[in-house]
């Protein structure tokens, strides 16, 4: 039990800005791991419960802002730096340690700005498109497979350098079994069979697509990979959801 707690604590740590200790001796990231997406789903819950109770006064498109800015400032804007990096890593002429340099650099640059840029006003409107209660049920479902979605990018990609984020984060066949099952019972509770059947396969179609790139580019993944492929998930299925809900 004292395992799990310091598990739950240190993806809690690891996914938020939210000041929880872990011990001297935190377990290693990868146990954390199996908790990733219920910790996703909380924080697309503390979101979608912004948008939802804005909705009403402010309307829509306000409440959608509001929301997407909470998943922004709760998870400290990791995934959206991973998005950024990894776009201009992508728009880079070069090879793979070109690449890795350029993607380590903290600046934004062209194809960084319109990677975030279009990822925001894709999440944004997805999300105006939708009733409050869907909008809320949403965020949910995008917080836990986005983070899902990472794990499975880590199983399936080596590290592609023998330091960072990427290499300290081995995810163990425990941890991902609890891990999908986590985010299989959320998704098809809040989505439905039909829609969380799909909004499942969108979301390992991303983290395979992510993946290949990463082993193309890379040759492996890195942080940024990682962050990168929850940004690209939650959006995926946000618009997945939306696309499948009654018109």
């Amino acid at each position: 039990m004292r395992a799990s707690i310091g598990a739950l604590r240190l993806a809690v740590v690891f996914l938020t800005i939210v000041p929880v200790r872990v011990g001297a001796r935190p377990p290693p990231l990868g146990v954390a791991a199996a908790w990733f997406p219920a910790v996703g789903a909380l924080i697309g819950a503390l979101a979608g419960a912004v948008a939802y109770l804005a909705a009403p006064q402010l309307g829509p498109s306000a409440a959608a802002v509001l929301a997407t800015g909470v998943l922004v400032v709760v998870t400290g804007g990791i995934h959206e730096d991973g998005l950024a990096d990894c776009a201009d890593g992508l728009g880079v002429r070069g090879d793979r340690e070109r690449r890795l340099a350029v993607m380590r650099d903290s600046a934004v640059g062209t194809f960084g700005a319109l990677a975030l840029l279009l990822w925001l006003m894709l999440l944004v409107a997805t999300l105006a498109s939708l009733d409050r209660e869907d909008a809320l049920r949403t965020l949910v479902v995008a917080g836990a497979l986005g983070r899902w979605a990472a794990l499975v990018h880590a199983v399936l990609v080596a590290p592609a350098r023998r330091d960072g984020l990427g290499a300290g984060f081995a995810v163990g066949k425990a941890a991902l079994a609890l891990a999908t099952a986590t985010a299989v019972v959320i998704t098809i509770a809040l989505a439905g069979i039909g829609r969380g059947v799909v909004a499942l396969a969108v979301t390992a179609i991303v983290a395979l697509l992510i993946s290949r790139w990463s082993r193309n580019a890379l040759a492996g993944r890195t942080g940024d990979t990682l962050g990168a492929t929850v940004a690209i998930a939650e959006v995926a299925v946000a618009v997945t959801l939306l696309s499948l809900s009654d018109p």
